[in-house]
């Protein structure tokens, strides 16, 4: 798909920031200087800026929850290792969600609204300019982050 010409309505650009993942993907390729990103890379700072905003928010219930259902599988065996194997897997676990998401709802999200191009075969995402989105976007990057 080709960036749109069109400027997106007051709608889709409140309905395009409602989702925090789908923010937290666009604060990263908004500071891109090319506007290019893996899905790895947004993948990493989407979990980053995740586990800060729970952290900030003292949702420590959120941040464990993958870790206790890691602990209680076969993979992870007190014989296999120590509590950092188990937050690894936790880890790799929200990763894993986040990647989906962004993947499967997120960036064909964005797509369809004519902000960005997702090459799911090359893994890559460009976003194309949008000055009446950037102008909310900065605003809630300031608020929130």
């Amino acid at each position: 798909m080709v960036a749109s010409d069109a400027t997106p309505s007051l709608d889709l650009v409140f309905d395009l920031l409602s989702n925090r993942r789908r923010r937290y993907a666009l604060y990263y390729l908004y500071e891109q200087p090319d506007g290019v990103a893996t899905t790895g890379d947004l993948t990493d700072h989407v979990a980053e800026l995740e586990m800060r905003t729970l952290e900030a928010e003292g949702d420590t219930e959120s941040i464990s929850e993958p870790e206790i259902e890691a602990e209680s599988t076969p993979d992870s065996t007190v014989e296999s290792g120590s509590e950092s194997e188990s937050a690894s897997t936790a880890s790799g676990d929200r990763r894993r969600q986040i990647r989906t998401e962004l993947q499967h709802v997120h960036l064909p999200k964005l797509e369809d609204a004519g902000v960005l191009e997702h090459d799911p075969r090359s893994e890559t995402v460009r976003y194309w300019t949008q000055p009446s989105l950037e102008e909310w976007l900065e605003h809630a990057y300031h608020k929130e982050l």
